[in-house]
């Protein structure tokens, strides 16, 4: 007996693209409850951790950036300690010559850095590869060399801020009467919720970003700028974007940085070791082009700093040769390895097609 017409269609399976996974939900869930506990963790950890936190914090967030600007966007910039600079001094600025509190001020750092960037932009951008990396160093000298003529902010022997400028910043008495610690002890842990805070934003913010329409053009632009161009990316805009972008959210981690140090000179706020070397060993060994690679990144860093620095120069050997041995075993980083082996990702940026339920 032949089959009804009901009975012979079939339905056809709908497919959608995802981004999210099951384990990228419960991680979503789990890095709630991280944030809330460092949040809390100043009303019960000691100074010393709070100050360790500070630059797990600060390095996690510079890592965040160059690996978007050279893992996502294609730039491998050498010279991100100039925007590191650029945001300490014009903090230095604020406070010592305008009176500006030491917290408002740091946006204003952050915009400050942005703006030279837009400047240096188009000249960079004319340079491509290697060149492109060597000139944004030597930028990054000449604006050194620029700061170390101010004699106004210490030239080249650098300036601090007394305490009498830092006492009336901007939540430091709330924080001494929420948590009783004198002036010193209080400023560290408004620092450090800066720092947090910082570090939560960049981090969604690149991932919001490379999930979006425009973190797709720049993968484009990074993989193809001939062909993304033919589709109607407009390539150099988007980099250039990034570019301003980074430099922005960079400068405010220098001006957090030396806000928690009091005292600047041309010579440690342009360090490129401190501020570039250390932030590609932390992608590099983490994991280029991956959100979770920083995080990995920079807790490995923090562990052999903390465990090796008493060795004086030793700790930079083995920070120099475990670099090279992990770029020739595990050229995808520690955690690309391990998200590669066991099919894991936290934050996901990859779409996929699947069947939905």
């Amino acid at each position: 007996m032949p089959a009804s017409r009901e009975q012979r269609t079939v339905e056809a399976p709908v497919w959608q693209v995802r981004v999210g996974t099951r384990l990228s939900r419960v991680a979503a869930v789990a890095g709630i409850v991280l944030v809330a506990v460092l949040a809390a963790l100043p009303a019960f950890a000691s100074r010393n951790l709070i100050q360790d936190l500070i630059f797990v914090l600060t390095m996690l967030t510079l890592a965040q950036l160059w690996n978007v600007l050279a893992g996502w966007g294609g730039l491998v910039s050498v010279g991100q300690q100039a925007f590191v600079g650029l945001g300490a001094y014009a903090l230095f600025a604020g406070i010592v010559m305008a009176g500006l509190d030491p917290v408002a001020a740091i946006p204003l750092a952050g915009l400050f850095a942005a703006v030279i960037a837009a400047v240096l932009g188009p000249l960079l951008f004319r340079l491509e590869g290697p060149y492109f990396a060597i000139g944004s160093w030597v930028a990054a000298e000449a604006l050194r060399l620029i700061c170390a003529q101010f004699k106004s902010l210490g030239g080249g022997t650098g300036m601090s801020i007394s305490p009498s400028e830092l006492s009336q910043m901007f939540g430091l008495k709330a924080v001494q009467a929420l948590l009783g610690l004198r002036p010193a002890a209080a400023r560290d842990v408004l620092v450090y919720w800066l720092a947090l805070l910082l570090a939560v934003l960049v981090t969604l913010g690149i991932y919001a970003f490379m999930r979006s329409r425009h973190g797709l053009a720049l993968a484009a632009s990074r993989d193809n700028a001939a062909a993304a161009r033919s589709v109607g990316v407009r390539t150099g805009r988007i980099r250039h974007v990034l570019w301003i972008a980074v430099a922005f959210a960079t400068g405010m981690v220098g001006a957090v940085v030396y806000l928690q140090k009091a005292r600047i000179s041309p010579d440690a706020a342009f360090s490129v070791t401190d501020w570039t070397a250390y932030v590609i060993f932390i992608v590099v060994i983490g994991g280029v082009r991956t959100i979770e690679g920083p995080m990995v990144g920079v807790l490995l860093l923090w562990g052999l700093v903390t465990y090796l620095a008493q060795y004086g120069s030793l700790y930079l050997v083995v920070l120099g040769t475990l670099a090279i041995l992990i770029m020739l075993f595990m050229p995808r980083g520690v955690w690309g390895a391990a998200a590669r082996r066991w099919q894991m990702q936290l934050f996901p940026t990859q779409r996929w097609l699947g069947r939905s339920r």
